[in-house]
């Protein structure tokens, strides 16, 4: 701890400087002219009298924002963006600087004959920024009625697999915040529905501002919340095959004194399922045949309701912002299996599991705000405080037949389970900004509180009485809880037309886990209570240099953590299906990612390109083994020697005519994982692709047709790979009352082509998996926009 007291001193000392050398600047933000919506990665140049040549420049960031430090003098601005006329003044700069507001770009106009003909609306489903990406869920029409899950799979970049496990660049590890903030809504992102959220947010290779936890980078959901002064409204309603439903309504009403939002969602998901798993295995000179089929039902109900408030007074703003979330699902599985000596072809066992699952989750997230503007309007002062609650009950009625792979009569015996699972993640922060030196300098303090504990009963239950009779080789309890105590700062500047920022995050990792109520023949005496504390240092660079008018390059480098959770830890084998043993590694320890990137961005007027290489080196990867003894699969985590992984990413919006306007992107990359500290074998490479394409097309009668596409291409893991997979969303949209009304139809999976299907290969056994889900729906959409001033 006295390293982190000393770098928090060192950081009030330096907030307590003022500017002393600060050279003159012009800032300002850059907006939509028609809907308010800040526009990042805006550019900004600025000329002397008619040179063509630039200055200096910048782009704007996230918030549309720019500074840029300029010496006194009288300059030509132009701001441009893709699909936008330019902005052009003369801006006369004094040595104390100048602050010129907001600037409202109109959409492009085009003059002919002297009609003037304004231009068709270009969707930008992709913003590229300095920091990533930003993703607008509006204008990707197949997502409209789905969840959060949806909007990813249509994200550059973001693999999503069958069970709603998210993989940015090829990397398994994420840190999914909710507005900035760490939340047990990011245990299930299929909770979340796409008419609750505004924009995702994703930062590839994220500075010493934020968590270095998660080597693939950030995923930040930032909610709706209401903007426009007055009142608003907004109404939708989804219905699709099998009865899907979703419908939701948002309530806004701001002034200047005070603003008050919220919002309900119901969402009602029915779908079904199949999965298929085949492993050959050879041990004690015998060849055996393990082939397991499913099929599945799901039913899931959810009510999701967002509320928050915002008052100001003077310069300070203090806000509440919160999420609840109920989840009902009622689950059933059916599962066939046998185990067969290939050599004599006999049987050796056969059974069938149906499995009944009822699940109640109940999810709290909520928060206080406090934020404090300042002349200067890079000066900034946030501090909040939140606590997010997820409570899980979850009860399975498993029926076994023995010696058969078909229900007939009664079944031999009947076991069950009871989880109680409870997550609770509670934070405080203060992040504070402040010209100085000559540039700006950020500084913060954060920590985070967690504790995951669940009681899982598993046993023979009685039919008469529904009590159940533990089984000791399964029933546990397993409580993980963690803090982690962080101080950063950052330092950036403008020389011309290059942009630096240089940062160091400081991170206290203190965890602690306990297992319980067990059978302790089945665990060593070390693994029931396991103790970690370390101190890590995270460096990070952010480099731009502005070339011209419409090219910029740029260069990143952090230093990242990937600490394993509690299900990771947990060292309790799962028996729940005999066959198929799920066991985790109470001495697991983190991953450690140095993370590189070189990227470029242009912009012409009606095309944005961007481009970046990359390349991860993680020590310690963490990757799932799987082993064979005697025809049961054992499967745990475990740490290999490294891994190293390079891409690259280009991803591109085109305006191909006034009525059709392009968005794909392409990601490739290899992967060399090399795991021979656990065997000779444990060592894979392989080159991996994504590529995804949104097409706009304007029909006649004002109406709009888009294509999504996307292909995934064969990924490696330690002992094997995930196979590829492909799949064509298409949808039709059409306005009504000058965009009041808008209905739309999304023709989900249209030639019904995408599953999961993988191979895995170790010591003794091949196996191949193929997992399908009701993917080909068909989706009905129609909202509404209220609004009084």
């Amino acid at each position: 701890m006295k390293y982190i007291k000393f770098i928090t001193i060192i950081i009030l000392i330096t907030t307590t400087f003022q500017s002393f050398a600060e050279s003159p600047y012009v800032s300002g933000q850059v907006t939509d002219s028609e809907s308010n919506e800040v526009i990042p990665f805006a550019q900004v140049a600025f000329y002397e009298g008619d040179s063509n040549s630039p200055v200096t420049g910048a782009t704007t960031n996230a918030a549309g924002k720019f500074r840029i430090n300029i010496k006194a003098g009288t300059y030509r601005m132009v701001v441009s963006f893709v699909g936008y006329q330019d902005y052009k003044r003369r801006v006369t700069v004094g040595n104390a600087g100048v602050d010129i507001g907001t600037i409202r770009l109109s959409v492009e106009e085009e003059i002919m004959d002297e009609v003037v003909v304004k231009g068709n609306e270009v969707k930008r489903p992709v913003l590229t920024t300095m920091e990533g990406m930003e993703i607008k869920p509006d204008q990707t029409i197949a997502n409209i009625g789905g969840s959060l899950l949806d909007i990813l799979r249509n994200t550059p970049s973001v693999n999503v697999t069958d069970d709603g496990s998210v993989t940015l660049r090829g990397s398994g590890s994420t840190n999914v915040l909710i507005d900035g903030r760490n939340s047990a809504l990011a245990s299930d992102l299929e909770q979340i529905p796409a008419s609750a959220i505004e924009s995702v947010e994703i930062i590839n290779n994220p500075n010493a501002k934020y968590d270095a936890s998660a080597d693939g980078g950030v995923i930040n959901i930032k909610l709706k919340k209401g903007k426009d002064l007055g009142t608003t409204a907004r109404a939708e309603l989804t219905m699709g095959t099998r009865m899907r439903t979703n419908a939701n309504v948002n309530l806004s009403r701001r002034t200047t004194n005070y603003a008050v939002y919220g919002g309900y969602s119901f969402r009602q998901w029915p779908r079904v399922g199949s999965r298929f798993t085949e492993r050959v295995s050879t041990f004690n000179d015998q060849n055996e045949l393990f082939r397991q089929e499913q099929d599945s039902r799901n039913e899931d109900t959810e009510h999701t309701v967002n509320y928050g408030a915002d008052y100001f007074w003077g310069q300070n703003k203090i806000s509440l912002e919160g999420v609840f979330n109920t989840e009902a699902e009622n689950d059933f599985q059916s599962s066939r299996s046998f185990v067969q000596n290939l050599d004599t072809e006999e049987f050796l066992t056969s059974y069938v599991r149906d499995n009944t699952e009822t699940e109640q989750n109940y999810t709290y997230d909520n928060a206080i705000v406090y934020e404090r503007d300042f002349k200067d309007k890079e000066k900034s002062l946030r501090a909040s405080a939140s606590i997010s609650i997820r409570d899980q009950l979850e009860n399975q009625n498993i029926d076994i037949y023995n010696n058969t792979l078909s229900v007939e009569g009664s079944p031999n015996r009947t076991e069950g389970s009871e989880t109680d699972e409870f997550r609770n993640t509670s934070v405080i922060q203060l992040d504070y900004a402040t010209p100085a030196f000559g540039g700006l300098v950020e500084t913060g303090y954060k920590s985070i509180f967690r504790r995951f504990d669940n009681d899982y009963l598993y046993g023979l239950k009685n039919p008469s009485t529904g009590e159940i009779n533990s089984y000791d080789s399964i029933s546990n309890r397993f409580v993980y809880q963690d803090q982690i105590h962080a101080a950063y700062a950052i330092f950036s500047d403008s020389l011309s037309n290059f942009n630096y920022a240089l940062g160091l995050r400081a991170e206290q990792t203190i965890l602690e886990n306990e297992l319980s109520n067990v059978n302790t023949s089945l665990v060593a005496a070390e693994d029931l209570v396991n103790s970690q504390r370390y101190l890590n240092f995270f460096p990070s660079v952010q480099m731009s240099y502005q070339l011209n008018e419409g090219n910029i390059v740029k260069a990143t480098y952090s230093r990242r953590i990937d600490r394993p959770g509690g299900w990771r830890l947990n060292p309790f084998p799962d028996f729940a299906d005999s066959l198929n043993v799920r066991v985790g590694e109470p001495n697991l320890q983190p991953e450690y990612i140095n993370s590189f990137e070189l990227g470029h961005m242009y912009q012409n007027g009606i095309i944005t390109l961007t481009s970046n290489a990359f390349y991860r080196r993680i020590n310690g990867q963490v990757d799932w083994i799987v082993r064979v003894e005697d025809g049961i699969s054992y499967r745990g985590p475990q740490n290999l020697n490294t891994a190293d992984l390079y891409g690259f990413e280009f991803i591109n919006t085109t305006q191909l005519t006034n009525w059709w306007n392009l968005n794909a992107s392409y990601s490739i990359f290899e992967s060399r994982i090399d795991g021979t500290n656990l065997d000779d074998s444990f060592t894979n490479r392989g080159l991996s692709w994504y590529a995804k394409v949104t097409t706009d097309i304007s029909l006649p009668l004002d109406i709009n047709l888009q294509f999504t596409g996307n292909y995934f291409a064969p990924e490696i893991e330690a002992q094997g790979r995930d196979l590829a997979r492909y799949y064509i969303d298409g949808s039709l949209q059409r306005y009504f009352f000058d965009k009041q009304l808008t209905l739309s139809a999304s023709f989900r999976d249209l030639f019904d082509t995408r599953n999961f299907r993988g191979e895995n290969f170790g010591p003794g056994f091949e196996q191949r998996f193929e997992r399908k889900r009701e993917t080909q729906i068909i989706l009905i959409t129609a909202s509404y926009n209220f609004k009084t001033e």
